[in-house]
């Protein structure tokens, strides 16, 4: 397995049913903020998030942000959509999806990540032992450094994407 693939590649979180997480044992999200539930440093989330968030919810499927954004960026935002969240977490790094799968209070395999970056989101999926669904991103990032991060990760990007239904 390379360390640098999800297990499953959505073009939108809108994707993701419950009913397509229940039939594989999922569980539980652990979920990305920028450019997966929202746009960079948007407070708001992206059209359609506010009620995927509420479908999830009242299929009992548990939620949990993970982003490696301040607490000052993540509070407000995790408050908006009622959720908890760990900032700061030093994503690839399997120390912030092991502190959420902690508050889940699941097994590992009933976890999936979801999220837009190859070298932190699903990198640091693979590492903490989870699945993962890779998200392409709500929009083009506009900095230098994201356009530079995301022309390394386009040969990595998954060249099709999977039916999740």
């Amino acid at each position: 397995m390379s360390f640098f693939k999800p297990t499953f590649a959505l073009r939108s979180v809108l994707e993701i049913t419950p009913e397509a997480l229940k039939s594989r044992g999922i569980k539980a999200l652990i979920l990305d903020v920028d450019n997966t539930l929202t746009t960079h440093d948007n407070p708001v989330p992206a059209e359609g998030v506010m009620e995927w968030i509420d479908n999830m919810k009242k299929h009992k499927i548990k939620m949990l942000i993970v982003s490696n954004n301040s607490a000052e960026r993540v509070i407000p935002f995790a408050k908006q959509l009622k959720l908890r969240f760990v900032p700061n977490g030093a994503k690839p790094l399997p120390m912030g999806f092991d502190r959420a799968i902690r508050k889940l209070g699941l097994p590992k395999s009933q976890v999936c990540a979801v999220g837009d970056q190859i070298f932190t989101d699903i990198l640091g999926a693979n590492l903490a032992g989870i699945r993962s669904v890779f998200v392409y991103p709500i929009e083009p990032e506009k900095s230098m450094f994201f356009r530079v991060k995301r022309a390394i990760e386009k040969p990595l990007l998954p060249k099709r994407f999977n039916r999740f239904d």
